[in-house]
């Protein structure tokens, strides 16, 4: 019998042995016969490892064999692991976009070897190659990607880890720039050194240097054929298709007629408009930063724009540091997420955050023929306040802050048939004004002149168009919209926010092309605390209402010791009286009461926030393992009640 009970145990050793040996073999043979396949399941939520619709939308629809070439350099000796990890991801969705386009994309992987034909191609294409040693003296490593068709090639001179979530974006941009038969004329409008400038005033410099243009600008050149329209001129070109205006200031009459005429022959605008922008503040040689000019459009639109007139909201507030050090609530940067934006608009559908600076608003009704489309708002606990209290303090500002208790339009798309906004034509240059008067030409001369510019202008659209309006400017100025750095020797610029994301995919959309920015909205994620962040919103509101109580008291008290010392006769000697120390008595002791209802606030809202956090952790970390567990008991008692029943 005793032998017998060995056998089986021996007999089951056995065959769970060799079971852990046919499952193993089986799992082998089966990646082995589906590595080919590249099977992959993307689990995360916004699909990041899938190619979007835009890029499958793209490579569907060549009609022309695109050839894209993969320079890695994959036997060097000191690649880093960061990069060669990255390299196999890259690898992973150049093979997704093989096969979306199918035999429209002609993918070559080249190892450029020192002193190889490999090398030569790499070079020619202007992919560039780095030494890794720190003292410069190791063969050079590549690694990227050149992208030809029809004699046009598109680089990505190197690939960083730290843009992967652009990568697609910039590849998909690739293939399309060198498909494009013809590229979107863009116009940028600005008042500001968009396009680059002198750090100073030259004539006053013996060796003035030159600014880089705005970063917004280099993307746009990427894709678009962009011409610069000086604030000071007087005509829009007729080629152009797309205008940019960042903080137009100062425009003439002339300028916003041809502006006027450009949207009623069908034309296309996103303005950036600006209450008071920030980024003007920082240029030198400026001069003081006003409000935007474009209200004689706005009005024959049916708008009015805050100039002079800033948003600051309690619940979109940013924290950020002072300028002592301390962190404090900034209630007019606003940090807006996906509640604040429109998704219903495409462009708009995947941004998470954005961050604006001392915004403007909208207010109006539109024309007929127009219709209104709200693509930011603030919150409802927001307020307007002038451009000079806006420089304050935070703690100034919310302190003094009265909600309105609804919500600021910050962005707007008019689409339709614009009116004009000068019904008696073309205005007369400032000098022919001049020159008229001076040679006292009678009233019917000038008549007739008014009627021949009458004549030859628009009075209503000829074609539908499309104006986006957001009234802040200063978040496409660098500093608040990336952070660059160097990879490499190469500058590397990551978004800290979805700015730049908005206004691409609004010219996108507005030159036609929607297919990038379903691609480019992937980029950047943000998931705000808004349970936490309206708590913190509700507590400052109460300990601002604190604070103006205590300072109310403080100065009652001190009009009541005022009062007091001017009641003292002649000759005290003392410089308090026993009343007056009884009133600063009775005053300290209200402050006592009253910071201790502050700090009683305070540790409310802490525990309020913990206790949210905590829930948050138990969900995240322990609720799904007491899931599982509780799934196996169950399953286990099914088992076992089965088990009995039979």
């Amino acid at each position: 019998m005793k032998s017998n009970g060995n056998s089986k145990k021996t007999l089951a050793w056995i065959s769970s042995v060799a079971g852990i040996l046919i499952a193993g073999a089986i799992l082998i043979f089966v990646n082995a016969l589906l590595k080919p396949a590249a099977l992959r399941w993307d689990c995360t939520e916004e699909k990041r490892y899938t190619l979007s619709q835009g890029t499958e939308n793209i490579l569907r629809h060549l009609d022309k064999v695109v050839s894209i070439r993969f320079y890695y350099s994959r036997n060097a000796s000191d690649m880093p692991v960061v990069l060669k990890n990255y390299a196999t991801r890259v690898e992973d969705l150049l093979g997704e976009f093989q096969r979306a386009g199918g035999d429209r994309i002609k993918l070559s992987k080249l190892n450029p070897l020192p002193d190889s034909d490999e090398e030569d191609s790499a070079v020619l294409d202007g992919v560039s190659g780095h030494s890794l040693d720190m003292f410069g003296s190791g063969d050079p490593v590549y690694f990227g990607v050149a992208v030809s068709c029809g004699g046009k090639t598109a680089v990505l001179p190197f690939l960083s880890p730290e843009n992967e979530a652009q990568l697609e974006y910039d590849l998909a941009r690739a293939v399309t720039e060198v498909t494009a038969a013809k590229k979107v004329r863009l116009g940028i409008l600005s008042s500001l050194p968009v396009m680059g400038g002198f750090n100073g005033a030259p004539m006053m410099m013996s060796n003035p240097q030159r600014t880089p243009p705005w970063w917004i600008v280099s993307e746009l050149k990427r894709n678009y054929d962009v011409v610069e329209i000086p604030a000071t001129g007087t005509e829009i070109a007729e080629d152009i298709d797309v205008i940019l205006a960042l903080h137009p200031q100062n425009l003439g009459d002339e300028l916003l007629f041809a502006l006027d005429q450009f949207i009623l022959r069908g034309g296309k605008m996103l303005a950036f408009l600006d209450p008071l922008a920030v980024s003007a503040m920082r240029q030198p040689y400026q001069p003081q930063p006003d409000a935007s000019a474009f209200d004689k459009l706005l009005q024959a639109w049916g708008f009015s724009f805050s100039n002079g007139k800033i948003v600051a909201d309690r619940k979109l507030a940013t924290r950020i540091r002072g300028a002592y050090g301390n962190v404090e609530s900034m209630p007019t940067v606003l940090t807006l997420g996906k509640a604040d934006v429109n998704a219903s608009v495409p462009a708009l559908a995947s941004l998470n955050s954005l961050l604006l600076f001392c915004p403007g608003e909208f207010s109006g009704k539109a024309a007929d023929g127009l219709k209104q489309t709200v693509l930011l708002h603030s919150s409802d606990d927001a307020g307007l306040i002038s451009s000079f209290e806006a420089q304050m303090p935070g703690e100034q500002i919310l302190k003094n802050l009265k909600s309105e208790h609804h919500e600021y339009v910050l962005a707007m798309q008019l689409a339709g048939t614009f009116p004009t906004a000068f019904p008696d034509g073309k205005p007369a240059a400032a000098s022919t004004d001049e020159k008229d008067a001076g040679d006292g030409k009678d009233a019917k001369d000038s008549k007739d002149k008014t009627a021949e510019r009458k004549d030859g202008s628009l009075k209503k659209s000829a074609k539908p168009g499309v104006v986006v309006l957001v009234g802040d400017a200063d978040m496409l100025f660098d500093s608040f919209c990336i952070r660059q750095g160097n990879f490499l020797g190469q500058t590397i610029a990551q978004p800290i926010n979805d700015n730049l994301n908005f206004a691409l995919n609004m010219i996108d959309q507005l030159s036609g092309d929607e297919n990038l920015f379903e691609i480019r909205a992937r980029g950047t994620a943000s998931r705000p605390f808004t349970v936490v962040r309206d708590l913190q919103a509700a507590a400052e509101k109460e300990f601002q209402g604190k604070i103006v109580q205590l300072e109310e008291e403080l100065r009652s008290v001190q009009n009541q010791i005022n009062e007091l010392q001017r009641q003292r006769k002649p000759g005290e000697k003392e410089l308090l009286s026993s009343e007056q120390r009884k009133v600063l008595a009775d005053f300290r002791k209200k402050e006592v009461e009253a910071r201790k209802e502050l700090k009683l606030v305070r540790r409310q809202l802490r525990a309020e926030i913990d206790s949210l956090e905590n829930t948050l952790i138990f969900m995240n970390i322990a609720l799904m393992p007491i899931l599982v567990i509780a799934a196996g008991i169950t399953v286990a008692a099914v088992k076992r009640t089965r088990s009995a029943h039979r």
